[in-house]
């Protein structure tokens, strides 16, 4: 926030002279009055002391606060509640020391609605990056009086929702690198070194067999239309973006990847994993299952399974149980049915939803390590056959030739 200059005096009548930090001069004046001072100047901060950060923040160019500030600010407001630190008391500390320039601004403002009389759920609920799940649980927390509590499980949740997307990211990293570098050998063959090989075989004046002819043709093809195919490649990926972005779009690419011969169980298993475990900490922080199974399709990624498990809400509403409607989809597996069906019938769902959550957790971190295994070779295989015919190809008229044959 921009730093302003202000001169007044306290309720003792002693004079100050100091800076606050606030978004504009009403706020500062707002926020020094709450202070008992009475404002004779106030200065905005010039072009040469504004924050470079803040401006990038004002200007929508820095990145909003992710799942890891979020899961840290969690954690930390959860420790200081538990110590017994008043919540205003907790929002100040925790925005002196916070770096994240979005998270701070958005701290601050929490900590103004808070000292206005406002709920931290009311507070939290207008501010960007705070979903329905966690205003949720914060407000179950605040009306239980048990809301360190209810911060510590929605770090957790935060922090294992974190592990698994870093476990998948750092699953894929190898073999995107490995696809990039051999896209650029391949387009560096095509446009540099075939031509070479063409020069080559013109001056022999020898006759060029099919093979060789169809990688050269291609290699030109490469080298008359390289801009071309560059912005193509551009147009075509605006297009699928913006498509997917539709609801339309954004659908049918759902249902194509859950179907996907390699990533369609996992996509499946992660966001049932997702779905449980949301949904075990709403109903242990005593939030209704009608409520939760609400809050928690509407943090679903995937609008299929969001829509297979709005079928389950309203079966639930209709008086029926969740496991009844939940074994009626095909992709949820029996035996996780069966677990939640036992922690339903002994009252212990929360606790059973946990142990399933887990579950799927296991079985997608183990998803990811074989698709690892198995992606690599398929990669490395593919790139290298792609390179073996191109370099085959190139030799092949000269193998001929050394060997006396000719067409």
């Amino acid at each position: 926030m921009p730093k302003f200059k202000y001169q007044g005096f306290t309720k003792e009548g002693k004079k100050v002279d100091s800076t606050i930090d606030a978004d504009t001069i009403k706020d500062a004046k707002k926020m020094l009055r709450r202070q008992n001072i009475r404002v004779t100047r106030i200065t905005p901060p010039s072009i040469f002391e504004a924050d470079l950060g803040q401006w990038m923040v004002d200007k929508g160019i820095a990145r909003p606060f992710g799942q890891a500030e979020l899961m840290r600010f969690t954690r930390q407001l959860a420790i200081l509640i538990n110590a017994g630190v008043p919540i205003l008391e907790c929002l100040e500390i925790l925005h002196k020391q916070e770096q994240n320039m979005v998270l701070k601004r958005v701290v601050k403002n929490v900590s103004i609605q808070v000292e206005e009389g406002k709920s931290l759920y009311d507070s939290l609920s207008s501010q960007q990056g705070f979903n329905k799940l966690y205003c949720s649980l914060v407000k179950a927390g605040e009306s239980a009086g048990i809301l360190d509590s209810i911060l510590n499980k929605l770090a957790e949740f935060l922090e294992k929702q974190q592990k698994l997307k870093k476990q998948v990211k750092s699953a894929l990293t190898y073999p995107v690198i490995v696809v990039f570098v051999g896209i650029i050998v391949i387009f560096g063959l095509m446009t540099f070194v075939v031509p070479q090989f063409v020069g080559m075989l013109k001056e022999s004046n020898q006759q060029i067999p099919w093979v060789t002819q169809t990688v050269i043709d291609v290699s030109d093809f490469f080298r008359n239309y390289t801009l071309l195919l560059i912005a193509g490649m551009v147009a075509g990926g605006m297009f699928f973006v913006n498509f997917i972005k539709t609801k339309e779009g954004k659908t049918q690419w759902d249902r194509f990847t859950m179907k996907a011969p390699l990533f369609g169980l996992l996509i499946i298993k992660g966001n049932l994993g997702a779905f449980t475990r949301t949904l075990s900490t709403m109903l242990a922080a005593g939030v209704p299952i009608i409520d939760s199974l609400e809050i928690c399709i509407d943090t679903l990624d995937n609008t299929q399974i969001a829509k297979d498990l709005t079928k389950v809400r309203q079966a639930v509403i209709e008086g029926k149980s969740i496991t009844e409607p939940l074994s009626r989809i095909s992709y949820f597996p029996p035996l996780v049915t069966q677990m939640m069906k036992v922690g339903e019938s002994t009252g212990n769902l929360d606790s059973m939803l946990v142990k399933v959550a887990d579950v799927f957790q296991e079985e997608v971190e183990e998803l990811v390590g074989n698709l690892t295994k198995l992606i690599e070779p398929i990669i490395l295989v593919v790139l290298g056959g792609i390179i073996g015919f191109v370099l085959i190809a190139m030799y092949l008229p000269i193998f001929m030739s050394a060997g006396g044959v000719t067409e």
